[in-house]
């Protein structure tokens, strides 16, 4: 099937969607969760392939991770799938409701935004994410994951649309590009006349890439670098077990710590303190001139270059660099491209003011680890995306995210004067 074909087959797909009711939504969404438990054998199979794979290409562990399948995960992906079923459905949901003067009623009702193009790298569970959020906001999907996740996209798509069917809902709802041809990549981005919405989830360069030759709405997010600042009143011994938790609970993860910003009256107490459980972890330090005599007994301990504080690691390497004050740490935050996830530690509310307000983040921690940047920890199910512009939508992208509205005015046979 060409690419324009899908595309007409998901704005049908689109219209029969937007007026499905709650229920056959929630009925597509738990056979979803319940094939997916029934085809686990097949699902680990093929992402045993794309693992194979990965690991002749040469693939770091860390990006093995990230493409990793196995009946935990699975099961959790299922499970999420069942959260999303629980959730309020947002279409339909009327806002900002009044009586004008006239005696019309108006408001503002959610509806789908339409056909959503998605194009995304190395971790299958996104296309469950998308699929799930997407049909419970009557959204159709087009789907285009990287090559390193093909064999475990194909056989969680088939899943999907099996689930589709049995729930009288059109296959075609959630379509996926097979082909990994990158020149499809380019006529997906110019098919407005049939999707509404791209989101990259990748890179900077694959953002950059659907920027620059999209013709259609790009919702920008994931990368960016997650920056956490411990200031002079912060408790250091608490700050330790939150700063090793967004470096190296999930160090594959967008929101997994990138550079660790030390006020300068603590530094030498706090990088003493986290030298051992560096080292535990096998954490390369890449640090600052000031930093790197404090970090001497780190064992993988490396002098920062011009670009490693513009780096997302996405493993278990962490910049660190020593600064003057909260405003120090916010300057070097917007040198660095702070736009995804960023944490103070401190204990004095005028610095937490202060750090909340010139952050450029779209999420922000006070004394709680960048972890948390996810939609299900903050109770959204699943996400699509997490977004770092400013318009529309920002952070983890969940159901109202996927939705835009309509004005609808309710009167009795009234004209216009």
């Amino acid at each position: 099937m060409s690419l324009q074909q899908m595309g007409r087959a998901a704005k049908d797909a689109a219209y029969v969607l937007a007026t499905a009711p709650t229920a056959q939504k929630n009925k597509a969404l738990a056979v979803i969760a319940d094939e997916l438990e029934a085809n686990a054998d097949a699902i680990l199979a093929a992402n045993a392939k794309d693992i194979q794979a990965g690991r002749e290409a040469g693939l770091t562990d860390a990006m093995l991770d990230r493409l990793l399948l196995n009946e935990a995960r699975l099961a959790g992906i299922a499970a999420d799938v069942r959260n999303v079923i629980s959730l309020s459905d947002p279409v339909g949901s009327e806002m900002d409701c009044k009586v004008l003067e006239n005696g019309m009623t108006l408001s503002r009702r959610r509806e789908p935004i339409g056909v959503i193009g998605v194009i995304y790298e190395a971790r299958p569970n996104v296309t469950i994410d998308i699929a799930s959020l997407c049909l419970k906001t009557g959204n159709a999907s087009i789907l285009r994951g990287g090559r390193e996740t093909f064999h475990s996209n194909v056989e969680l798509v088939k899943v999907i649309q099996t689930a589709l069917e049995k729930a009288d809902l059109p296959a075609s709802s959630v379509q996926y590009i097979e082909k990994p041809d990158r020149e499809l990549v380019g006529e997906l981005l110019r098919l407005d006349d049939y999707v509404d919405m791209i989101i990259p989830r990748g890179g900077a360069g694959l953002h950059k890439m659907c920027k620059e030759n999209s013709t259609i709405p790009v919702i920008i997010g994931g990368f960016g670098i997650s920056h956490l600042f411990v200031d002079k009143t912060a408790d250091l011994d608490r700050s330790l077990a939150v700063i090793l938790n967004a470096k190296v609970q999930r160090p594959s993860a967008c929101n997994a710590l990138d550079t660790l910003l030390v006020h300068e009256a603590v530094a030498a107490e706090l990088l003493q303190k986290l030298t051992p459980l560096f080292n535990d972890n096998k954490v390369k330090v890449m640090a600052d001139d000031t930093a790197f005599p404090l970090l001497s007994g780190v064992s993988d301990l490396n002098h920062a270059g011009e670009s490693d504080f513009d780096t997302e690691w996405l493993s278990y390497t962490l910049g660190v660099a020593i600064v003057a004050d909260v405003h120090a740490a916010l300057k070097h935050m917007r040198d660095h491209n702070a736009s995804h996830s960023d944490a103070i530690m401190t204990n004095d509310l005028a610095s937490a003011e202060a750090f909340i307000n010139g952050a450029g983040s779209a999420a922000v921690y006070v004394n709680a680890s960048t972890r948390f940047t996810d939609g299900a920890q903050f109770g959204l199910g699943a996400e699509v995306a997490v977004s770092t512009q400013k318009l529309h939508a920002r952070g983890p992208m969940g159901l109202e995210e996927l939705t835009t509205y309509k004005w609808v005015g309710k009167a009795d046979y009234l004209s216009r004067p």
